[in-house]
């Protein structure tokens, strides 16, 4: 079973390596059949620039606190004009393993928030 699932809205620092989603687990329990992991998927995501000039942005999907080559995600120094956002839509699935990894140019200018479904893997 899936449930609506809400990121943010968070700030994005200007640290690149900064962990901003990674799905859990779910454990303990009694006789409840082992624990089961979590999973994420993002159908939208909004990231809006609250200042008065462009800042750039970069994702990555990988590792905790990895921003290594060939992990881009949604681009790299991607610029959002001054006062404006930029939205992306898709099926993007995280794992246990997955991490969203990133900031922005200028600490705090931007805003990401997401929505999509959180379920347990069985």
């Amino acid at each position: 079973m899936r449930t609506p699932f809400n990121l943010g809205p968070l700030a994005l620092t200007n640290t690149y390596t900064t962990n901003i989603m990674n799905p859990g687990t779910t454990t303990g329990g009694t006789n409840g059949g082992g624990s089961r992991n979590l999973y994420i998927i993002l159908n939208h995501i909004h990231i809006l620039n609250k200042t008065a000039g462009a800042v750039t942005f970069k994702l990555y999907k990988g590792a905790t606190g990895g921003n290594v080559a060939g992990t881009e995600f949604m681009g790299t120094d991607v610029s959002v004009a001054a006062n404006s956002y930029v939205d992306f839509y898709g099926e993007f699935l995280f794992k246990v393993a997955d991490f969203l990894v990133g900031g922005a140019s200028a600490s705090t200018s931007l805003t990401i928030e997401a929505e999509g479904e959180i379920g347990v893997e069985l």
